[in-house]
């Protein structure tokens, strides 16, 4: 590794693309797989160039999407580390969508990629450690650790939650389900 720690900044990536009516969907909004699609790119882009190893997509976050993108607006994509481990990468991403006749920009979207770095025989690969240098870089990185806490900690009650008991079946009630007779 030529570079044993990288900043933040040195990881940044944006990127702007006019929606066009091939990228709609039946109801003429810009498809969301699309969007996921292009935040892959970015992911990839920004890991990759961080790392400076090709990078494979590990894991995506869950992706709200806040508010739907026309036919005509320009996006952006703004993505950079905010966590590093030994091969993997969280990439962060913003998708903002900006009607250009009115100037109104939207935020559509924000989403976390996992992200490994491989080596030319696709062996995970170690990656630079990460420069934090603003407030903003150190509350990004913590967020990024309490989300890995979370999945880590939700990983290992779904491991050991019985479903079958009393009180699960039970709390089944305070659901719009009904179970079915045998």
């Amino acid at each position: 590794m030529s570079d044993p720690f990288k900043s933040v900044n040195a990881s940044k990536v944006t990127i702007s693309e006019l929606m066009l009516p091939s990228h709609s969907n039946f109801s003429g909004k810009i498809h969301g797989g699309y969007i996921l699609m292009l935040m892959d790119q970015i992911a990839f882009a920004c890991a990759s160039k961080f790392s400076g190893h090709y990078c494979v997509t590990a894991s995506v976050e869950t992706v709200d999407f806040l508010n739907p993108i026309e036919i005509g607006e320009l996006v952006t994509m703004k993505a950079s580390v905010n966590y590093v481990g030994r091969s993997s990468m969280v990439v962060g991403i913003r998708v903002d969508s900006e009607n250009i006749r009115t100037g109104k920009v939207k935020h559509c979207n924000s989403s976390y990629f996992t992200m490994v770095a491989k080596d030319d025989s696709a062996q995970n690969i170690e990656v630079p450690g990460l420069i934090l240098a603003s407030p903003d870089d150190i509350r990004r990185f913590y967020k990024a650790v309490h989300r890995i806490q979370s999945r880590k900690s939700n990983a290992d009650h779904s491991d050991t939650f019985d479903s079958t008991t009393k009180e699960a079946i039970d709390n089944l009630s305070n659901y719009r389900v009904q179970l079915k007779s045998k």
